[in-house]
């Protein structure tokens, strides 16, 4: 759908309604404001996409500016550290500003207050301020120093600025309405004493504007048409209002636009921790090992993951803008980042956890290097050789002595395809002293047309390559987990976020570089991370194929409660009825509904045999749902190791040509 073409989200038509209400659109200007005290994180994508995404909608300027006017916190590691990831994520500032270039400016303004009266020194403890400030229902009760003289408020301040008086002696305060109901509106702080070395202003200045006051008369200086913040700040829009209008009557003819403030619900992420606070706290306690660590939520820890920028913003996109706040899934994210890179990452072979087979007729000294394509996404990607002997290793899970029909892999008596190889049947097992199986002896067989039902991916054993293979998992294992009032956030830390495994991987994988991106066949997408070096290859696992965490949700059928009677499928009914009901409406279903509808299919059918599947390979058209149940079925077979045949080619191939968006992006997933 063309950008034209898109309904506007609320902001869009605020600024819409300005344009058409005279505001010139030359004027249009917007700004991304962070603190330096800390790395951005996924939450602040969505404030950078709304501004910048302005920005590039309307042709106008967006300024990145640092409101740096805590030096106690700031560092100019974190400046470096957001203008990476912002660049990173593919947008370009106008002009780069802080808000320490305003400093003499607010100073001069400030004592412009003072002389007209809005503005006073108080000499008070903050216990006795906070006191006199009253509560949400109480009003407040003027402090004693609130009608100090002109005069003698403006020789303290200078005083203050002159480094007269210790930190927390004095502050100025803005004289607005101490029984005010808005209590952000009694007498708020402007200035503070602070003895700390500045990162940009050194040591020049021991007074530091608060940021209520700074962050607007910055907005202000720059000529700010729309300054666009999360929902906690509108408490703060009266204030805002007040400073801007106050200030304006100093400098209209200077600054003669007044920024209009507008607020849009956060991005809030399940399972993940969004304050930079307690972020710091992870850090600064080594439960990660720093703020680019891949279990962080931040851009820098996505990035080394294996996160694209592409696949951020899409996310940002699909969150939307909305004017409540709400709880996304972190599905969502993962679903973004499995979709991007199923159309750029090669394909490879890699064996997490190694069992060696043995091609019993297949020659000792033989070596073929076989063809395999690198990413049937993309034709371009062209193919690469892979080495094939007589042993290799393949994933001990895809090895069983008995199994069940439903089991499309290798055991005894059974047959299957090695990717990009030749099918083979295993014949016997060696087992240690423990009875642990060490190897699985096959024969091979050089007819590739036979029909088998499993493929398995695998790795010679003489060109393996070892490499480190880090799988990260969520890091709490809690949806909310800052969100419980008697319990800290740290109480649900995962114990198993980083499990580190010794791998092997195929020899095109041995000049791979930190950066790079792959999907391991069958088990995952990986990148390349910035601890590798030459002869110790490190790959981080950015996502599964699928999403491991469904099953682990709670149902509503577990709950202790007396089950009611529902519109659901009986207990005792199977899955696929189950799974038939789900798709039918499922292209009705708002877009987090069917995340949750999606991984229910998902882990049902597990349960789903092929011969129940495939049926629905000959759905109708029309009946769009019931086809994306089918590709989702189908993924999960195909995962548990389903070879491909003609009838499941014939399904993909008019997936993909179907006029259904959500179709078309489930069959493309298909590996």
């Amino acid at each position: 759908m063309s950008e034209d073409k898109k309904a506007l989200n609320f902001l869009e038509h605020i600024i819409e309604e300005d344009l058409a209400n005279g505001l010139a659109k030359d004027k249009l200007r917007f700004r991304f404001p962070p603190e330096p005290n800390g790395y951005l994180h996924i939450g602040h994508t969505k404030a950078i996409g709304i501004s910048f995404g302005l920005g590039e909608r309307y042709n106008a300027p967006v300024n990145l500016r640092f409101d740096d006017t805590n030096p106690a916190k700031e560092e100019q590691e974190y400046v470096d550290a957001i203008k990476r990831d912002i660049e990173w994520l593919g947008y370009h500032w106008a002009e780069e500003r802080y808000s320490s270039d305003y400093f003499q400016e607010l100073y001069d303004w400030a004592v412009l207050m003072i002389k007209d009266g809005k503005a006073y020194v108080d000499s008070q403890s903050s216990e006795a301020m906070a006191e006199q400030k009253g509560t949400p229902t109480q009003p407040g009760v003027d402090g004693p120093f609130r009608n100090r003289t002109v005069e003698e408020n403006l020789e303290l301040f200078s005083k203050m600025k002159n480094g007269d008086f210790k930190d927390g002696e004095h502050i100025l305060r803005a004289k607005i309405d101490m029984q005010h109901t808005n209590m952000l509106m009694r007498d708020p702080i402007m200035y503070r004493v602070l003895h700390k070395h500045h990162h940009r202003t050194a040591n020049d200045w021991c007074i530091y504007p608060m940021y209520d006051w700074t962050h607007g008369e910055s907005d202000y200086i720059e000529q700010i048409s729309h300054s666009l913040c999360s929902l906690e700040f509108k408490p703060h829009r009266e204030l805002y209002d007040w400073f801007k209008e106050t200030v304006y009557s100093y400098a209209k003819d200077k600054y003669p636009m007044q920024p209009k403030q507008r607020e849009f619900a956060r991005l809030n992420l399940s399972y993940t921790i969004m304050s930079k606070r307690k972020l710091l706290k992870l850090v600064e306690e080594q439960i990660v090992t720093g703020w680019d660590d891949p279990r962080m939520p931040t851009i820098s820890g996505l990035r080394r993951r294996g996160y694209t920028p592409n696949a951020i913003r899409n996310f940002v996109e699909k969150a939307g803008v909305a004017k409540r706040d709400n709880v996304i899934d972190v599905a969502l994210l993962e679903f973004c980042v499995r979709e991007d890179l199923n159309k750029t990452a090669p394909r490879v072979m890699a064996v997490l956890d190694p069992l060696k087979v043995v091609i019993t007729n297949y020659p000792e000294d033989k070596v073929e290097w076989l063809e395999a394509e690198n990413n049937q996404e993309d034709e371009s990607a062209g193919f690469r050789k892979v080495p094939f002997s007589r042993e290799i290793y393949i994933e001990k899970e895809d090895f069983k002595e008995e199994a069940s029909s439903k089991f499309f892999r290798l055991q005894i008596g059974g047959e299957v395809r090695l990717k990009n190889a030749y099918i083979i049947k295993a014949e016997s097992v060696v087992k240690d002293a423990e009875g642990n199986i060490t190897e699985v002896h096959c024969t091979y067989s050089e007819d590739t047309e036979k029909r088998v039902k499993g493929t398995l991916h695998w790795v010679s054993i003489p060109h393996a390559i070892k490499a480190e293979v880090r799988e990260y998992d969520r890091l709490f294992n809690d949806e909310a987990p800052d969100s419980h009032e008697n319990k800290d956030f740290m109480e649900f830390i995962n114990p198993d976020s980083l499990q580190i495994i010794e791998a092997f991987v195929e020899p095109s994988l041995k000049e791979a570089k930190a950066g790079d991106q792959f999907q391991f066949q069958r088990l995952g997408y990986f990148n390349v991370d910035n601890d590798t070096t030459n002869g110790h290859l490190v790959f981080n696992k950015t996502v599964g194929l699928r999403d491991s965490w469904a099953k682990q949700k709670p149902k509503p059928q577990q709950q202790k409660q007396a089950p009611k009677q529902t519109n659901h499928p009986q207990q005792g009914a199977k899955a696929i009825n189950t799974i038939n009901k789900l798709g039918k409406k499922y292209t009705n279903l708002p877009e987090e509904k069917q995340l949750k509808v999606r991984a229910e299919i998902l882990e049902l059918a597990k349960d789903v045999s092929y011969e129940e599947l495939e049926p629905l390979f000959g759905t109708a058209v029309k009946k769009v749902g019931t086809r994306i149940a089918a590709t989702l079925i189908l993924s999960v077979k195909l995962d548990e190791g389903l070879e491909r045949n003609p009838a499941i080619n014939e399904f993909i191939e008019k997936a993909l040509e179907d006029d259904n968006e959500l179709l078309v992006q489930e069959a493309s997933l298909l590996n």
